[in-house]
């Protein structure tokens, strides 16, 4: 069996917000967005009341992200753990770091630490910086040596 990746599934507080945020920093294309039937939705997450709004993104390179909007149950909860806590994910993304950081405060994304200079590893010598957005969505800008 063949397999390849599909997508990364994002969920967001503020759809609008998040569309901007991929297609002006990392040029992604709004492909779809539509809500989906909750009742279908419930039962494949296996949470009773879930309504949910979803947009497909996709960039030059085929990345493709499913941003997820859910307006219920009520009672979601947000997730914010640190870089090293279990569970937490992120996305890195091959940028002009200087350009990315200039737009990056404009949708909301604050650093995390510093921008270092790798100094070993596949990514030796490039440029990164890790940045979360009000949400909680950690994104690594890298910028090759």
């Amino acid at each position: 069996m063949s397999v390849t990746l599909n997508h990364t599934g994002i969920t967001v507080g503020d759809l609008d917000r998040s569309i901007a945020l991929f297609s002006d920093l990392f040029e992604f294309e709004l492909v779809s967005r539509a809500p989906r039937d909750p009742d279908l939705i419930s039962r494949v997450i296996g949470v009773p009341g879930a309504r949910v709004e979803i947009a497909y993104m996709r960039n030059a390179s085929g990345g493709t992200v499913e941003l997820l909007a859910y307006s219920g149950p009520d009672e979601r909860q947000a997730f914010a753990p640190r870089a090293c806590d279990l569970g937490s994910l992120h996305l890195g993304f091959n940028v002009d770091i200087d350009a990315a950081l200039a737009k990056a405060s404009k949708h909301g994304l604050e650093p995390m630490g510093e921008v270092i200079v790798i100094d070993a590893g596949p990514n030796q010598g490039a440029r990164i910086a890790y940045l979360r957005n009000p949400e909680g969505l950690v994104l690594e800008l890298i910028q090759a040596p």
